[in-house]
């Protein structure tokens, strides 16, 4: 009988349920450590990319000035030539050529910059 068990168990392939469970209980630790954080990179990547377009936009702003004699450009399709591709925010363009953000997705303009909305 011995015997027989020995050569059953040598032809066994494969985990038992402890181990299956195990690796499971570790993925589930891990997944719950790192969803969390990967999400905060996102949000302020976001952040940070709307802010380097505002800064794009202001020195476009002050090229355009600096060609025209002063002369502050009316609104965001005057610096076409200025930007490359397409702006995802809005902006307006004060009489002294500084720049206010009006919209970029879920951000606010706060302070001269943009920022993610508190709630």
């Amino acid at each position: 009988m011995y015997n027989f068990m020995r050569k059953l168990r040598k032809h066994q392939k494969g985990f038992t349920l402890i181990e299956l469970l195990v690796v499971v209980a570790i993925l589930g630790v891990l997944a719950a450590v790192i969803v969390p954080n990967v999400a905060k990179f996102i949000g302020s990547g976001t952040v940070e990319a709307a802010n380097t377009e505002a800064h794009n936009v202001q020195l476009a702003v002050t090229a355009y000035m600096a060609e025209n004699g002063g002369t502050v450009p009316t609104d965001t399709a005057a610096l076409s030539s200025y930007i490359m591709g397409t702006l995802t925010g809005t902006y307006t363009i004060g009489t002294d050529g500084t720049i206010t953000g009006n919209s970029y997705g879920d951000l606010v303009w706060s302070d001269g910059k943009w920022a993610e909305a508190t709630t």
